[in-house]
């Protein structure tokens, strides 16, 4: 089996995919609204929509389900390191790095260099991502 790092690296994707299709969706219908007349400006809305819709996928799912669907097909689950689902705080912070899908490679780079095997940000919330097959 891959490690917990291919894993992390495949799920992530596979969530870049998942919020995407709900970004042009959501885009989609709110140009509907707005101006039903001109069809391109979807485009105008990206911006505004792409932050939202990340952060409220990762925060909700992880805080509720513990697992963003990319997660939960890799097999992996976000719990706090005494065991328990993690707190409303520690999924907001953990995410804040994800809003634009860039920032998350620095947030990686930065806890490598601290001689960290977790992203910067998980040094502050003390999140676990634990395989849910062993």
């Amino acid at each position: 089996m891959a490690s917990i790092f291919t894993r992390r690296a495949i799920a992530y994707v596979i969530d870049f995919f998942v919020v995407s299709a709900f970004m042009w969706i959501v885009s989609y219908l709110l140009s509907i609204f707005v101006n039903p007349y001109s069809s391109f400006t979807v485009y105008m809305y990206f911006p505004y929509v792409v932050p939202v819709l990340i952060l409220v996928y990762f925060i909700v799912l992880e805080k509720v389900k513990g697992a963003t669907v990319g997660k939960a097909l890799m097999y992996l689950r976000v719990i706090s390191r005494n065991g328990y689902p993690i707190s409303w705080p520690q999924a907001i912070v953990r995410n804040l790095t994800k809003i634009y899908w860039f920032p998350i490679i620095f947030d990686w780079a930065i806890g490598k260099i601290f001689r960290r095997e977790d992203r910067l940000f998980d040094l502050f919330t003390k999140p676990s991502v634990v395989n849910e097959m062993e």
